[in-house]
């Protein structure tokens, strides 16, 4: 299909929604490319890269290469991401340190919304999709609740850190910059992308590079040879990874720049700020590596910051309606 300028704004649009989203530790970009309607032509598209593709650029030439590895797309794609990832970190920290209740809620509903979206892409319902699905919710929940390692500078660990968190960037339900806090290297890149540390920057990216070449042939199989199972499986994920941005949540225990975890509770002096403000702002030698899911109404009774119920539940609202104009959007471009 030829497509005009105007559909390759629209791709860009697309990916500025997906750096967004991959901004925030607990939500996936890999959701919006679904949702948006270029999820299977994004993995199509970068698992057709290979020593082929490079062979076709020394016989055929740039024009030849560009129209094989659908050059056009991946540009307009990638400016999107590149420019929302790179600004909305820091609006992305902001908010999370600042108006967490309100940055997840926001999210919350536009993965419910999502759940729903994906969920019905599933033409045949048996025991094995159902099982997938459940498969998917509890791998998807195990690692929304695992704890978050200390940070690590080593070139190593940022190469491999990359490779992984891409993998998880293009998983729906699965969120990259989460799978970074785990792993320790959020902090990392985030400095890296603040001071413009080019070294850092290129080793994280050239372990991206790797990752996203390997597992983009994976899931091209999977989606080919098991699509419904494929899709019930990523519909589990993104129903487990709610867990992890569920917008009450009471901290357990958090790590000290020493190494040492210790129960949230043996902290003291934390005054009736919030739970997140407490670790970030006061405690800045701390932070938070363990958490739990309340409701509002217990996070109330701990002393914390109002629980913002109304405004919650409004900007869930929003967040769920959000889903339904970008699958408006994405039937525009396929």
């Amino acid at each position: 299909m030829q497509r005009r300028f105007i559909d390759y704004l629209i791709i860009s649009f697309k990916g500025i929604a997906m750096g967004a989203a991959d901004a925030v530790p607990g939500v996936s970009g890999g959701t919006i490319a679904f949702i948006s309607g270029i999820y299977e032509e994004l993995i199509t598209t970068i698992s057709n890269v290979n020593l082929n593709t490079l062979k076709v650029l020394k016989t055929d030439g740039i024009n030849a290469f560009w129209k094989k590895v659908n050059g056009n797309f991946l540009l307009a794609l990638l400016i999107g991401m590149i420019i929302s990832f790179a600004s909305f970190m820091k609006l992305a920290k902001y908010l999370i340190e600042q108006h967490p209740i309100l940055i997840w809620s926001f999210f919350f509903g536009l993965i419910i919304a999502s759940i729903l979206f994906i969920g019905k892409q599933i033409t045949k319902w048996n025991v094995a999709t159902i099982l997938a699905l459940i498969v998917g919710a509890l791998l998807a929940y195990y690692i929304t609740s695992l704890p978050s390692m200390a940070s690590n500078n080593n070139p190593y660990f940022l190469f491999i850190a990359g490779a992984i968190a891409i993998c998880a960037m293009i998983l729906p339900g699965i969120s990259g910059s989460f799978i970074l806090v785990i792993l320790g290297a959020y902090k990392t890149l985030s400095n890296a992308i603040d001071s413009l540390d080019i070294k850092k920057i290129a080793i994280f990216a050239l372990g991206a590079i790797v990752g996203l070449l390997s597992f983009s042939r994976v899931l091209k199989w999977l989606f080919k040879h098991y699509h419904n199972i494929t899709l019930a499986v990523l519909t589990g994920f993104i129903f487990g990874s709610l867990n992890k941005i569920w917008p009450w949540k009471k901290t357990i225990t958090v790590m000290s720049d020493a190494g040492d975890v210790i129960p949230f509770a043996n902290i003291t002096n934390l005054g009736t700020l919030s739970v997140y403000q407490k670790t970030i702002q006061d405690f800045e030698s701390y932070k938070t590596i363990v958490e739990k899911s309340i409701l509002p109404s217990s996070f109330s009774e701990l002393n914390l910051i109002d629980a913002q119920v109304l405004i919650a539940i409004m900007l869930m609202i929003v967040g769920f309606l959000t889903i339904f104009i970008l699958e408006k959007i994405g039937n525009k471009v396929h």
